[in-house]
């Protein structure tokens, strides 16, 4: 092989160097996923190896609007796995004085031995809302559906109020104490401490903290994460639910406790409408949101759900690890083609 030399070795060696970017790049995207990947509002917890995902429930068919569930054996295949119960609660008529077609956006925890499974009960457009929680002490991942207790009411909302009690999260601190975060629109995301091992609010009179708003604009689907020593509020803005004209995107802000206040990377404050780009639309996954952080087998990931722009818009799952840049802010990899 002849001696390279001037002009031509800087040549080969920047190609060498943008092939060895390329590769590792290629190696960085977020995982593909497959098998039954329909979904919308996932909530994610690993049992005993097998990754467990609820999720809002279908209006109408066999399962009557109840939460669903899948599964997967690695958190990349998925299949279906049922439901939590054959419908919408009884009590949840008696509270809002209607029946919702489904029940939306669970979510999944676990304190002790118990489960906690939260769930929100509304229509589109309106506040009269209810959050609900069913818990099992035995959750069986082969048998997710099996097990559970509905405990009844823990939260809500008419339209004399100001915020919207759908979309929970349930998020537990160091010393001890427990917090159930909520809202979507209105005035934003509140936050009100509750009993951990009941998993209802504390008392009739315990505080709700103001954490986001955008004074009445889309945010919704609220969760937190404890890393270092910041507490992250990642949120959905703008507009979910319209297949590939959904404009949602997931943004977030940090605080040093629990309770805020929350800002951006540019120190604005989420209680005035800030709020640093996670994800966006990118090519086919249009509408990236309602998301949930959770720690996962290789530490902490995001998990959401997205339009599909080359299926009609179906809504599916994508679920990431999230990065973390040397100030300390989350980024997620590029997504998969």
């Amino acid at each position: 092989m002849p001696f390279l030399e001037g002009p031509l070795i800087r040549i080969v060696l920047c190609l060498g160097f943008w092939l060895i970017a390329a590769t590792t790049q290629a190696q960085q995207t977020q995982p593909v996923l497959s098998g039954d990947v329909r979904i919308h509002d996932p909530s994610v917890i690993v049992v005993d190896g097998t990754w467990v995902s609820f999720e809002t429930g279908q209006e109408g068919g066999s399962y009557q609007g109840a939460v669903r569930i899948k599964t997967s054996p690695d958190g990349l295949v998925w299949s279906d796995a049922g439901s939590v119960g054959k419908g919408v609660p009884v009590w949840v008529h008696e509270e809002l004085g209607f029946r919702p077609a489904n029940l939306w956006a669970p979510t999944i925890s676990k304190h002790g031995d118990t489960f906690y499974l939260y769930y929100s009960a509304s229509r589109f457009g309106v506040n009269t809302s209810a959050i609900g929680l069913a818990t099992n002490t035995s959750l069986d991942p082969k048998h997710p559906g099996e097990g559970w207790e509905d405990q009844g009411l823990v939260l809500k909302t008419s339209a004399r109020d100001n915020y919207n009690a759908i979309d929970p999260f349930r998020v537990e601190v160091p010393d001890g104490r427990a917090w159930l975060v909520v809202g979507s629109f209105w005035s934003g995301i509140r936050m009100v401490e509750i009993d951990p091992a009941s998993g209802k609010r504390l008392d009739g009179d315990s505080a709700l903290y103001a954490l986001a708003s955008r004074g009445g604009a889309g945010i919704e689907a609220a969760t937190i994460l404890h890393h270092g020593d910041y507490y992250y509020l990642f949120v959905s803005f703008d507009r979910c639910c319209a297949g590939v004209n959904s404009t949602y995107k997931i943004m977030v802000g940090r605080a040093e406790a629990v309770t805020g206040p929350y800002v951006d990377a540019a120190g604005t404050p989420m209680k005035a409408g800030g709020g640093t780009e996670v994800l966006a639309s990118t090519g086919r996954f249009i509408g990236p949101g309602g998301q949930e952080a959770f720690v996962g087998p290789e530490g902490a990931m995001l998990v959401f759900h997205y339009y599909d722009g080359d299926d009609f818009g179906v809504p599916k799952l994508q679920i990431s690890p999230i990065r973390w840049t040397e100030d300390g802010w989350p980024r997620l990899d590029p997504l998969p083609r």
